[in-house]
């Protein structure tokens, strides 16, 4: 038996992904999983989803499809978290790529579930912006979400579209979508999120971190990215619910737009007309951003310092977590502390660790010199 699962927006979908396979079929034949190689800046500091020949060991699944095996590695100045994913979890990891359009995707499903006969095929999306028209102030990356749903319903296949953790992405408010959710598939537990507990630690997905946590009963509000945005970690939060395919895409109006396209640079031109903006031009911007700040020495008494002014006024927004990345953006430290960061705090805080993230409700050890 072979089940197909597509990672909608690639990184920590992926995560969630394995998740998924585990808590509805546990140790049954493990999932293909279908994901991009697309990572943030503090792991992949080249904008934009990698493609095949931005690996090398990738291994052939079909003519048009590869799988990223754990002796793979990103061809510098190139990352990606897949070759450890792959290390670390059971499942087939193949690649998405994207840089010939949503015809190009579809040409790779078809070939991938042509040879692979699944019994199963999910299209998963961790926080529901796949669900988005593409207008919302409050999007920020549709584009990848956009290309998989195009992709998927071009597909002779039947594909059920899954949405896991609504709202916990901070693109679509769960109020804006509670209409469009379809019949409750699973709610995760404590128990279905420790087979990923372990890449939790490392992976730098915000989405699928707050998953995880909800899933361990952590409530309260996650203030993540670099803008600090506050995300409700509520009873929603574990839950994954099925959509219909198609009523997504005639909602998703970028989706819709991208259907035809044969690059990615055209799928981002659409993105620039139905949205008013690409992803992959803020990353650009961020990227040349970054590569402009000095790189300054890690000072782990600075570092709690500032940290400590950073909880008061983030408890004085009634935050009660935060996440790592926010945690090393809020305190200006490039993406490469971002593990010395966590080291330090698991060193002299650890009883703020509210697994995978940061609990700010805590107030009785103070800074501990280390």
């Amino acid at each position: 038996m072979t089940r197909l699962i597509v990672a909608a927006g690639g990184g920590g979908d992926a995560v969630a992904a394995a998740m998924l396979d585990a808590a509805l079929y546990g140790d049954e034949d493990q999932a293909v999983i279908l994901t991009y190689a697309w990572d943030r800046l503090l792991v992949d500091p080249v904008p934009g989803p990698r493609n095949p020949s931005d690996f090398t060991g990738l291994a052939p699944v079909t003519q048009l499809v590869w799988s990223v095996p754990a002796e793979a590695r990103p061809i510098a100045p190139a990352g990606s978290t897949l070759p450890r994913l792959a290390a670390e979890l059971p499942h087939t990891f193949a690649l998405i790529d994207p840089q010939y359009g949503a015809e190009g995707m579809t040409r790779q499903l078809e070939e991938l579930v042509s040879h692979l006969e699944p019994t199963s095929i999910d299209l998963l999306d961790v926080g529901g912006d796949i669900l988005a028209r593409g207008d919302e102030p409050t999007l920020k990356s549709p584009l990848a979400d956009a290309l998989t749903l195009a992709a998927c319903c071009q597909v002779n296949a039947s594909i059920r579209l899954l949405v896991a953790g609504p709202g916990l992405d901070g693109e679509l408010p769960i109020e804006k979508m509670r209409g469009l959710l379809g019949p409750l598939v699973h709610t995760f537990t404590a128990k279905d999120a420790e087979p990923v507990s372990s890449v939790l630690e490392w992976h730098p997905s915000e989405a699928t971190g707050m998953l995880a946590a909800t899933a361990r009963g952590v409530r309260g509000i996650c203030e993540v990215r670099d803008a600090g945005l506050p995300i409700p970690l509520t009873d929603d939060g574990p839950t994954v619910h099925e959509v219909d395919l198609d009523e997504a895409l005639s909602r998703n109006e970028l989706a819709r737009a991208i259907l035809s396209t044969t690059t990615l640079d055209e799928a981002e031109a659409r993105s620039r007309e139905v949205c008013g903006y690409s992803e992959i031009d803020y990353e650009r911007n961020k990227a040349t951003w970054l590569k402009d700040q000095p790189a300054e020495e890690f000072d782990p008494g600075t570092v709690l310092s500032q940290l400590d002014a950073f909880e008061d006024e983030a408890r004085s927004r009634g935050v009660t977590h935060t996440t790592f990345r926010r945690l090393t953006e809020a305190l200006s430290l490039p993406g490469s502390q971002r593990e010395a960061l966590r080291a330090l705090l698991m060193e002299t805080r650890p009883e703020r660790y509210a697994a995978p993230l940061w609990d700010l409700t805590s107030t009785e050890a103070g800074a501990t010199s280390p």
